[in-house]
């Protein structure tokens, strides 16, 4: 009976301590996505969340380790997604790869997390498009987590144009992530310039042009010249 009582203080104490981590994660993000990483104070994260700031320690060593906790966090969520449809694709596709297959297994699946996740993963993809455009430290963090879903899209590439020179194939994923960052970012440029025609968070525009506007370029530049 004694020990069923401390397995049960156990588990009430380690559903307590994650409840309060998925706090502090939200509450982080949130900030993070707004102000960026040098914007931010764990007194800031302490105060969104409603406890005292040395709690903060207990969970986390420092404001980096919080920030790579937060980045890490849905990266993990995204990168699984991604994997997932790109196989299911060439598996599916019959040996037959095609730019646009390899683009939508990619993009859409990607956009979609986005549409379906909330505030949340908006918040997410604010934070990407911002540490992706941080050459001092974020280059090595888009790196170390998805340099395996980036190369899994340019072997499709490779396969889908398999007449393309190399580079042409790495400057095409250059120019998606480029259009893809900038839709992440949200930064409500487009808005303005069209009148209110377009706005930024409006991810399913998004993902019903960008695989059509990409594969014309893709194919554009990597189809040899006569």
């Amino acid at each position: 009976m004694k020990e069923g009582k401390v397995n049960q203080g156990r588990s009430v104490k380690a559903r307590q301590r994650a409840e309060m981590t998925e706090q502090i994660l939200n509450a982080a993000e949130y900030l993070f996505s707004k102000h960026g990483l040098y914007g931010v104070t764990l007194k800031d994260v302490a105060k969104l969340v409603g406890v005292h700031h040395t709690l903060l320690n207990y969970y986390f060593s420092d404001k980096r380790a919080l920030f790579d906790a937060v980045f890490a966090r849905r990266a993990v969520v995204t990168i699984d997604r991604r994997m997932k449809a790109m196989e299911e694709y060439e598996r599916s596709c019959g040996g037959k790869l095609t730019v646009e297959g390899a683009l939508h297994a990619f993009l859409d699946t990607d956009l979609d997390t986005y549409i379906s996740g909330g505030e949340g993963w908006k918040n997410y993809a604010s934070l990407t498009a911002q540490v992706a455009n941080t050459p001092e430290w974020g280059a090595d963090m888009m790196d170390n987590h998805f340099d395996p879903v980036v190369l899994r899209l340019i072997d499709l590439l490779k396969k889908a144009v398999p007449e393309a020179e190399p580079k042409d194939i790495f400057w095409a994923y250059h120019f998606v992530t480029g259009a893809l960052m900038l839709t992440l970012a949200r930064t409500g440029r487009i808005d303005k310039l069209s009148g209110g025609l377009c706005h930024s968070d409006d991810f399913q525009a998004v993902k019903e042009r960008m695989t059509t506007f990409m594969a014309a370029g893709i194919r554009a530049i990597c189809t040899p010249k006569a």
